[in-house]
């Protein structure tokens, strides 16, 4: 019973990390895409506005589930670190070379520098979840044995369900930051912008949905006990996911902005707990259960504890967080170039790091 709360409760950590922290990436790649220095700069405003408040804030929630995995289920966390250490290296060097181009490239005053750290910033920004996301698939797709470094360092992540995963991760991303940054360029009065990114958002959906409909081709070939556990147990999230996508889209070309981001959280959220249901009970497919690999009672109950006495602090403050940088009156100042935000395009226009 603790085992199971313990793995719920770091679902949940990794579902916000996949809304939140997935949304910062996906707005690197639109930052990629946005375009030459005049053209893109009203973009890159936006997008700059939208994430400088909160970036770093979102990896809490990647660090909540390294730790509560390091400490409610330490065999399943020493296979995973071991075997995949090399796709895991690289996502974390992506997140180190984006934070620091991102906070860089604010502080530049020369166009060379601002373009060289913005290509930087965007080019992390693709990588990383695409490695993160073949982290995933060499998981679901029973990749990785227990034991330390059992087993194969390369074939373990470059395989075809992990490049599924890398591709479906990134295309995920580009379509939560593309629908959360159509309500801010709204609510900033920005109307263009919200336009352009709907455009984005809806070209990224309708392929996110595209490469997950010819995934199921290439589960059933390499996955087989993810694709029978997707097609069978979680099966009502994966319609879920697909209805809510649908409905997402929906609200996007009637300019139901604030409703899309729901949807298409949902959609996102969905699909990652079916994952969890396919797979479940085995934490490593093939040869580890979720009680197999779980820590002693009184360690799970000590990390319960201790999550619910953090949360009590975390919880409101992310809260105060995000909700103070969605006020209407800092989005406009941002999409509209007022003060903080420089006329260079790409710039970072203003302080914040």
């Amino acid at each position: 019973m603790l085992a199971d709360i313990a793995l719920a409760v770091m679902w949940i950590g990794l579902t916000c990390y996949a809304l939140f922290g997935g949304a910062d990436f996906g707005a690197g790649v639109w930052d990629l895409l946005a375009g030459g220095a005049h053209r893109g700069r009203e973009q890159r405003r936006l997008i700059e506005h939208s994430i400088g408040p909160v970036w770093e804030a979102n990896h809490v929630w990647l660090i909540f589930v390294i730790v509560l995995l390091w400490s409610a289920f330490s065999p399943v966390f020493a296979a995973v670190m071991s075997t995949l250490y090399l796709p895991l290296t690289l996502a974390a060097l992506g997140i180190i070379a984006r934070g620091a181009a991102f906070a860089f490239r604010k502080a530049s005053t020369e166009l060379w520098q601002q373009r060289l750290f913005g290509a930087c910033f965007a080019v992390s920004s693709v990588v990383t979840p695409f490695f993160l996301g073949t982290v995933a698939g060499g998981v679901a797709s029973g990749r990785v044995p227990p034991g330390l470094a059992h087993g194969d360092v390369l074939t373990s992540w470059l395989n075809p369900t992990s490049v599924l995963g890398g591709v479906l991760a990134v295309l995920a991303c580009a379509h939560l930051a593309a629908v959360y940054l159509c309500a801010d360029a709204a609510r900033a009065g920005e109307e263009a912008l919200a336009r352009a990114f709907s455009h984005r958002a809806v070209l990224s959906g309708l392929s996110s949905g595209a490469v997950a409909l010819a995934g199921t081709a290439v589960l059933r070939r390499d996955a087989p006990d993810l694709f029978h556990g997707l097609t069978h147990r979680a099966l009502p999230l994966v319609v879920l996911s697909a209805v809510a996508g649908a409905v997402g889209l929906g609200l996007l070309r009637t300019r139901h902005y604030v409703a899309a981001r729901a949807a298409a959280a949902a959609a996102v959220a969905a699909i990652l707990w079916a994952w969890g249901a396919a797979q479940y009970p085995a934490m490593l497919v093939g040869s580890l259960t979720v009680d197999g690999a779980a820590s002693q009672s009184s360690v799970l109950s000590a990390c319960l504890i201790v999550l619910a006495c953090g949360a009590v602090l975390l919880v409101p403050s992310l809260w105060l967080l995000y909700g103070t940088f969605q006020r209407a009156d800092g989005a406009g100042r941002a999409a509209s170039g007022g003060p903080g935000h420089g006329g260079d395009a790409g710039s970072a226009g203003d302080s914040r790091v």
